[in-house]
């Protein structure tokens, strides 16, 4: 049997299974283990299929609930209807036993993320990067105040101004009383510009002061605009402090390549069949076209690394990609270039290391720092011989859709595969993308000083 460190790849044609019409097999990509294919997530869907049935119409509900829901049926006036609801109240104020045997309608708290649809699981991946910095904790609290407005934004109509200026102010608050620290957590040769970008966050155009003005003209829309420009100064400041991992690699992972923070890879894909790119803004059509994604190594040092190291190597280019339900995936090419299986690489939400061969669980309640229910996110496919381990090479973009995810608003597959990574430009490239159409290159464009290289790497396989 081959190990799961092995870069060989048997050629397999799989199925994705969502709750949709079956795909045309002879569209389906061959090899690892994708997303959706996996029995836990299709007894998730049946689960959570069936527990949402509509029983707005009577002929979909069981005999056995609808004989308890409609106990007066036809039995004459509103009195009596009074009268028997009157003593079910008070029967279920003195007994503790739910009625009619519908304790199936209570979630436990272990399954209540799978449900809940205040889940707050970052919905972008600008969103998702910035909260993955390992940056000083001052910083941190001064985002999370200032993220919290974008959730207040969104209520349609009487919004919450109120809240918003005492968030800002206790943002500016943290600023200016811990500004000292914030400062010390900056590498001496980078204070200089850590200084800069502290004033724009304080006293800026786009800073604190001027987003508490916005707030006060309840002006929404430019409330929005500054919110994000101070966001991004924000992020920026964080990205000095952080100036490597937060945590030691495992011994037994030292030999794997891997990035020490933040990388961007430039990927220009082009159109096989002579069609072309519409562009989002309604641009000139093209038959390349070119999108971005920052791969993060901050959680998934070991992934990014590998990934990184492919690309700067070429193995990507030339890539023939396949599409499927959900998935750009890019064909299997590990027996082309020299390639190694990363172990399965996941930070969960709250812990300072990723755990390595481990999924995560979602029903009890563990999230990944970098989710996968992001339109972009980027992820390695499972490898063929373990699902504790990653494809070599394959890996893909998810292109998440909130109407096939559970009532959280989670992929079904949240925290069972590598993401690494997210697109932060030329998103709307991702949906014109067709099976044979070609990665023309792909280029490491930033992170090339934090990506490690080990002199000898003892993981490649045999």
């Amino acid at each position: 049997m081959a190990s799961p460190l092995s870069s060989s790849t048997v050629v397999s044609h799989r199925i994705l299974s969502l709750h949709h019409p079956p795909l045309n097999r002879s569209l389906l990509f061959v090899k690892p283990k994708l997303p959706f294919s996996r029995t836990v997530s299709r007894d998730l869907r049946m689960r959570l299929h069936s527990e949402t049935t509509n029983y707005g119409d009577k002929e979909h509900i069981p005999s056995s609930i609808d004989s308890k829901l409609n106990p007066l049926e036809g039995a004459g006036s509103k009195n009596l209807e009074k009268v028997v609801a009157t003593i079910l109240i008070l029967a279920q104020v003195w007994s503790p036993l739910p009625l009619f045997g519908l304790d199936s309608a209570y979630i436990s708290p272990a399954e209540a993320v799978l449900y809940s649809p205040d889940t707050k699981v970052p919905r972008s991946g600008e969103l998702a990067l910035r909260r993955a910095i390992p940056a000083n904790p001052n910083m941190k609290t001064i985002q999370a105040s200032l993220e919290d407005i974008s959730y207040l934004l969104r209520i349609p109509q009487r919004k919450p101004y109120g809240t918003m200026e005492s968030n800002v102010k206790k943002a500016l608050k943290v600023a200016i009383d811990d500004k000292d620290s914030i400062l010390a957590s900056i590498p001496a040769d980078l204070r200089d510009k850590g200084s800069e970008l502290y004033a724009s966050l304080v006293d800026g155009k786009g800073g604190l002061q001027a987003l508490i003005e916005s707030i006060r003209y309840q002006d929404p829309d430019k409330v929005s605009i500054r919110l994000a420009s101070s966001l991004d100064t924000v992020a920026e400041m964080e990205l000095l402090q952080a100036s490597g991992l937060s945590f030691l690699l495992p011994q037994q992972y030292l030999n794997y390549p891997r990035l020490a923070g933040r990388g961007t890879v430039e990927i220009t894909i082009e159109k096989a069949d002579g069609s072309t790119f519409q562009a989002e803004s309604g641009g000139d059509q093209r038959k390349s076209a070119t999108i971005q994604v920052v791969i993060d190594g901050y959680s998934a040092p070991l992934t990014a690394g590998n990934f990184a190291k492919l690309v700067t190597s070429g193995a990507y280019d030339g890539a023939k990609l396949n599409t499927v339900n959900q998935a750009v995936i890019t064909e299997d090419g590990s027996g082309k270039v020299e390639s190694v299986s990363v172990p399965l690489e996941v930070m969960p939400s709250g812990q300072f290391e990723p755990l390595y061969r481990t999924p995560l669980s979602v029903q009890d309640g563990e999230l990944p720092v970098l989710p996968l229910s992001v339109y972009g996110a980027v992820a390695m496919a499972h490898s063929e011989n373990s699902e504790e381990y990653s494809s070599p090479y394959q890996f893909f973009f998810y292109l998440y859709d909130k109407r096939n995810s559970g009532l959280g608003g989670l992929s079904f597959d949240e925290g069972q595969f590598s993401v690494f990574g997210y697109t932060t430009a030329g998103r709307d490239i991702l949906g014109q993308i067709k099976t044979g159409d070609i990665i023309k290159s792909a280029k490491l464009i930033e992170g090339q000083d934090r990506l490690i290289l080990p002199a000898q790497n003892n993981s490649s396989s045999t």
